[in-house]
């Protein structure tokens, strides 16, 4: 296929915030998208994705996407979570944070073993088994990518790039998919609820409660808006230091930091200044940045990339999605405490594992406008997700690839 249709940046945001009211409008009217907490740009997302393969298939015309936009959304989420993190929270996510990054380098490992047996059990190289496992599923469709042409190098296997993407392009769907429904499970199977249930939510409104909060009005909605312009060029400015000491890192890393410090730094100096932090304006903008980078980033999906790697990949993803779940569940919840937020990280732990930081996010998001508040795992599982997982997936992925 040539001769792309290429979609402007605008055109795109526009069919992204129309597939996200897509999705909030099934979420409300389907009782089983909402009882098993299906975030809801997903919901829209992927029946937009649907469509834009039938049109791609019977035009023989692919459909490319500008996606300035989204990236934005991107790094105004992850500054609003870094603007909503009280030291007091960091200091008590320690020992989370330490669980949440053992476990994550356990599962990175497992998900390489299962994607290396899964390889060559399909006449794939034992190489190609990281494109089954975590260079695709934990590392995402960036660093599925960006391994793709060394396991190409030393396997021979030229066909690595649509492999890491059809593999990454599934991953995130099921990772989208099954985070709710396990929280849903762990929640209600052990009576959980939130230690602090009136605390204000990290990313987005209650389904129950929008009547119940404060005034959001243009001014502080400008106010934030302010706040977090200013995380983001901290952020720029920090990633570029972060890059000349050698160390590459995504934006919203560094958006992320630097919005932790304005959020905390702030009301230090400036305690009669108006709040920020736990605001009604910072959830929900917070929430439609989240919702509009999720819905994005679904409708654009490219399921014509699955074509022709068929069975070994649904076989050996299979394979995948029953360890994530069974490791959620009956590992990472006992070893957290068997609490609310150990139910929440679960929810974002699948989604992670699968597919992305923002999906975890969507499925955490879910959970808590559900159920209630839990303002530490928002901190914590960024952190992971988005800082340390990548420097350990790497080392491992460098050591099969090399073996």
């Amino acid at each position: 296929m040539d001769n792309p249709f290429f979609v402007p940046d605008m055109l795109t945001a526009t069919l992204g915030f129309a597939v996200f009211l897509l999705g909030a409008r099934l979420t409300r009217k389907v009782a089983f998208l909402r009882e098993f907490n299906i975030p809801e740009p997903v919901t829209g997302g992927l029946i937009a994705a649907a469509f834009f393969g039938l049109v791609t298939f019977f035009t023989g015309r692919p459909i490319q996407f500008a996606m300035e936009s989204r990236d934005l959304f991107l790094v105004l989420f992850f500054a609003s979570i870094g603007l909503n993190a009280r030291l007091s929270d960091l200091l008590e996510g320690g020992k989370p944070l330490v669980l949440l990054l053992i476990l994550t380098v356990l599962t990175i490992v497992i998900q390489d073993v299962i994607g290396v047996v899964g390889a060559m059990l399909f006449g794939f190289p034992m190489q190609a088994g990281v494109l089954f496992g975590s260079a695709s599923l934990i590392g995402g469709h960036g660093t599925a990518i960006a391994w793709a042409p060394d396991v190409a190098e030393v396997s021979g296997l030229d066909s690595a790039a649509e492999l890491g993407v059809a593999v990454a392009t599934i991953g995130l769907v099921i990772a989208a998919l099954i985070g709710g429904p396990v929280a849903k499970y762990l929640i209600e199977r052990h009576d959980l609820s939130p230690r602090r249930p009136d605390e204000a939510h990290t990313v987005g409104l209650p389904f129950d409660k929008e009547g119940h909060q404060s005034p959001i009005t243009h001014i502080s909605l400008m106010r934030v808006m302010l706040a977090l312009n200013i995380a983001i060029v901290g952020g720029y400015l920090l990633s570029g230091v972060i890059e000349e000491a050698g160390l590459k890192l995504p934006l919203f890393v560094p958006c992320l930091i630097m919005g932790i410090l304005i959020g905390n730094i702030v009301p230090a100096l400036f305690p009669k200044a108006p709040p920020i932090a736990r605001t009604s304006s910072l959830s929900v903008i917070s929430d439609f940045c989240l919702g509009a980078f999720l819905a994005i980033s679904l409708m654009t999906l490219d399921f014509a990339s699955l074509q022709g790697l068929g069975l070994p990949i649904f076989v050996i993803l299979a394979a995948q999605t029953v360890f994530a779940v069974a490791f959620v569940t009956f590992v990472l919840f006992p070893v957290l405490g068997r609490g609310y937020r150990a139910a929440v990280l679960a929810a974002g732990f699948g989604g992670f594992a699968l597919g992305a930081t923002p999906t975890a996010i969507a499925n955490m998001t879910a959970v808590t406008k559900r159920y209630g508040p839990s303002p530490i795992a928002f901190v914590v599982l960024p952190l992971v997700s988005a800082f340390f997982v990548d420097i350990a997936n790497a080392i491992v992925i460098q050591a099969i690839v090399n073996f």
